[in-house]
């Protein structure tokens, strides 16, 4: 059996039900408002003074606008004034660090220089003794791997900059 077959054994519909609904119709008593339109001829038209391109300020806008400017201008000042105090306190610091390495005699640079070496073989070579160990357990993951080698590349800028403020110690030293 067909859609329809089935369709046409239903209740048939009167001519008012199959026909479309009608539309909306427009009433057309109403009238159209001008309330809205502007009338050129009331004094709500604004002009300007004949003076305003000299204005030094010639709107609230940019009013807002040189007020903003001239804070972030102060902000700007604020901020290299303290940029420079804190490069001012970080070399006053690299200078303290260079005149105790200048002031060291020979000996004793050469034992700082020994034992910073020996730290960082200690340090390498326990860390390999500690890794060995996981590795021949079947522990050893990259997480491990990569703490040993975070600690050892700490170890290592640690020695390189203070070997770096014995170098110029030294060399201010031999200057004088």
């Amino acid at each position: 059996m067909s859609y329809a077959d089935v369709a046409a054994s239903g209740p048939k519909q009167t001519p008012q039900e199959a026909a479309a609904p009608q539309p909306p119709q427009i009433i057309p008593s109403e009238t159209a408002s001008t309330a809205s339109l502007i009338d050129v001829d009331t004094p709500s038209v604004r002009t300007v003074p004949s003076d305003f391109l000299e204005q030094e300020v010639q709107t609230e806008t940019q009013e807002k606008r040189r007020e903003l400017e001239d804070a972030a201008a102060r902000a700007r000042a604020e901020a290299d004034l303290s940029k420079k105090k804190s490069v001012n306190k970080a070399r006053k610091a690299d200078n303290a660090l260079t005149k105790f390495f200048s002031e060291l005699s020979d000996g004793a640079s050469t034992a700082l220089v020994a034992t910073n070496l020996a730290a960082v073989v200690g340090v390498s070579a326990y860390l390999g003794y500690k890794a060995l160990g996981l590795y021949e357990r079947g522990r050893l993951t990259w997480k491990n791997v990569g703490i040993g080698a975070g600690v050892a590349l700490s170890v290592g800028l640690l020695e390189a900059a203070l070997g770096g403020y014995l170098y110029k110690g030294k060399k201010k030293s031999e200057k004088k």
